[in-house]
């Protein structure tokens, strides 16, 4: 089981970030294989994360009030902006699986011809594109998002269900 490294960001200009709940980097949370696309939606899949997508990852900044989301690289590299305009950019390649909180902002700022994400969300969650400053019920929406009872990689006993509950009982 790899353990991510986490990353707390403020509000940056109009993106709220998450005030609690830490960015998850799983960095190559997947060894080298012929299929890492099938090997994170198989994966996502069993911990019950919905909502797969294949795509890549917008190049605007953008968030979402009514979801957490997994993005799992599947192919090629890039370059990524997380935490909105003063966040970290992260240089992400194939196996790599990041796990943002809702409200958290991202956008890609530039990756290989075949960079490939897998995406999705908790059970019950739906990904709203939000690129302007949240309303009160937009920051309420994203405060009071349940927690997923699963990380997206490894399930019941990952390390999300501990990082993410922890951070929110300090809070609390």
């Amino acid at each position: 089981m790899i353990e991510p490294d986490t990353f707390l960001f403020p509000e940056s200009e109009w993106v709220p970030n998450h005030p609690v709940l830490p960015v998850l980097f799983y960095r190559q949370a997947l060894p080298p294989q012929q299929d890492r696309a099938g090997a994170f939606e198989a994966a996502f899949e069993k911990a019950g994360w919905k909502g797969i997508w294949r795509n890549g990852i917008f190049n605007y900044q953008h968030y979402h009030t009514g979801a957490h989301e997994v993005l799992g690289i599947a192919r090629g590299e890039g370059l990524v902006l997380i935490g909105g305009p003063d966040g970290a950019r992260l240089e992400v390649e194939a196996g790599d699986c990041l796990v943002l909180p809702a409200g958290t902002g991202h956008m890609r700022l530039a990756a290989s011809d075949d960079f490939l994400v897998i995406g999705g969300y908790p059970p019950g969650q739906h990904a709203d594109i939000q690129t302007g400053a949240p309303s009160p019920d937009g920051r309420e929406r994203l405060l009071s998002l349940a927690l997923p009872d699963t990380d997206p990689l490894y399930g019941r006993k990952g390390p999300l269900t501990k990082l993410w509950r922890n951070a929110a009982e300090k809070a609390a």
